[in-house]
């Protein structure tokens, strides 16, 4: 797994890259703020449905503060996903640091 901060990933983006974004949060949370065109599989149902994922493409794991994410980051290790990124400090350190403007709680 590795690890980039909010702004790396912004201009990892930005390159024209790609990856499944995936905001393991809950529905309530995802509904305050997300990023644009992340897909909302929350933590808890992460067990039953990481089969529906694609195990070879690069994904970014995103929760509230990076705790969660990287949480699923390990199990999805452990069912042998290889390319997995972990948003360090979550979508809130995206909203300090990226965008302002985007809705905290």
């Amino acid at each position: 797994m590795r690890h980039l901060q909010p702004r790396d990933l912004h201009a990892y983006l930005a390159s024209g890259a790609q990856p499944l974004l995936l905001d393991v949060r809950e529905a309530w949370e995802y509904q305050i703020c997300h990023l644009p065109d992340s897909t909302l599989l929350p933590m808890g149902q992460v067990l039953q449905q990481y089969q529906t994922l694609d195990s070879a493409r690069e994904t970014v794991i995103i929760c509230h503060h990076g705790v969660r994410s990287q949480q699923v980051a390990f199990f999805l290790e452990s069912r042998g996903f290889k390319n997995l990124i972990n948003l360090s400090g979550g979508i809130d350190a995206w909203a300090k640091t990226v965008d302002p403007h985007m809705s905290t709680y």
